[in-house]
């Protein structure tokens, strides 16, 4: 089977998701708007067609009316490479290039922001993105929440495919050096506005000063666009001894992160955080997690059962929360069990792949 994916190589659900598949012997091509940060993609069944050297603004209006000339070149690419099935990550920009491609059969995956925010900002943009979802043969959503708000656009059938986690590569372990005398706390996620980082960095504080007995660190695992304003921002608080802002890590040392956290936070101030894959991965390595009260993060997890779900933007109910686990080790650890058999019985990620695969075969078989 081929399958041409239209997708974002900087983005590490492209990186998992076409390293997932290749490996289950799926040939897969890749179009991207955007360029990887380091070469994850040099496995024997990827080929990557198109990746430019700059970042393309996809979502600019001006790019919109250049649309035409990426999609000559995919057609290049569908001509040349022949694939059995056209899968679109992102249901805007490549989306629009694989509708207009007029290739068949045609998947539409939806991220999160593409359905939140992209059809509420005018009647063109839902226009867009109404027929992106019409030319779809397939549409697929990785939570049940956004697949509701999905179809407020389309009547056709929308499938929920969960974006787990190798529960194997994401389990509990120690990790090598750790200070276990530190309580460590943080996020794995893009160090942006949307994901509350204001708010994790006030929470800090708070809960320092709370418990002087007690030593903490903190952790921003990820890359941003404002990485030296966080770090100004965390000098101004005099955090620095307490804070490690890391940029970009390889996907292949995030469940190492994951177990050097005591204490995992998701603490999204946007709906459109449709599913929270780095919560998954928290909580298949045993760790309480801490999420906000948004999107998809609570159809994961279950408040008191999984994890603890707050407020978003309140800092003072994530301080509250982070000295519960704190005080509560035991009730830190029941959750952490809980959680990772929660992730077991639904986000077994080859349970996952073997799912988008089946969807592939339906798929061309219904040509």
């Amino acid at each position: 089977m081929k399958v041409l994916l239209l997708s974002d190589t900087f983005s590490e659900h492209t990186e998992k998701w076409a390293l997932g598949l290749a490996d289950k012997g799926v040939q897969i091509g890749i179009f991207s708007f955007n360029k990887a940060s380091y070469e994850w993609y040099t496995h024997k069944n990827i080929t990557v067609f198109f990746e430019p050297e700059t970042n393309i603004n996809a979502e600019s209006t001006f790019t919109k009316l250049s649309y035409l000339k990426y999609v000559t070149i995919l057609k290049r690419i569908i001509k040349h490479f022949k694939p059995d099935i056209l899968h679109a990550h992102y249901a805007t920009s490549y989306g629009l290039i694989g509708a207009l491609s007029g290739f068949h059969p045609f998947i539409l995956s939806v991220w999160g922001a593409d359905v939140y925010d992209f059809p509420s900002r005018s009647k063109l943009h839902k226009k867009v993105f109404q027929y992106n979802l019409k030319k779809a043969n397939v549409i697929l959503s990785t939570s049940h929440i956004m697949k509701e708000e999905v179809r407020k656009y389309t009547s056709k059938e929308v499938v929920v495919t969960p974006f787990g986690v190798d529960v194997q590569k994401f389990s509990k372990r120690d990790f090598e050096g750790k200070d276990k005398s530190v309580t460590h706390i943080g996020t794995i996620k893009p160090i942006e506005e949307k994901y509350g980082i204001i708010y994790i960095i006030d929470a800090a504080k708070l809960v320092i000063e709370r418990n002087p007995e007690k030593k903490f660190k903190f952790y921003l695992i990820g890359s941003g666009s404002d990485l030296d304003g966080y770090r100004k921002m965390i000098k101004e608080k005099e955090l620095e001894d307490h804070f490690v802002v890391t940029g970009r890590i390889p996907f292949s040392e995030i469940s190492n992160y994951h177990n050097l956290l005591d204490i995992f936070l998701n603490v999204s101030i946007d709906d459109s955080e449709s599913f929270g894959v780095a919560t998954v991965e928290a909580m298949s390595c045993e760790r309480p997690v801490i999420v906000t009260d948004v999107g998809g993060l609570m159809e994961v997890v279950d408040h008191g059962k999984f994890g603890i779900v707050i407020p978003k933007k309140n800092s003072v109910a994530m301080a509250d929360a982070i000295d519960k686990l704190v005080n509560n080790q035991e009730e830190a650890r029941e959750l952490g069990l809980k959680a990772r058999k929660s992730v077991l019985d639904r986000y077994d990620w080859n349970g996952n792949l073997q799912q988008m695969i089946d969807i592939y075969n339906s798929t061309v078989s219904k040509k």
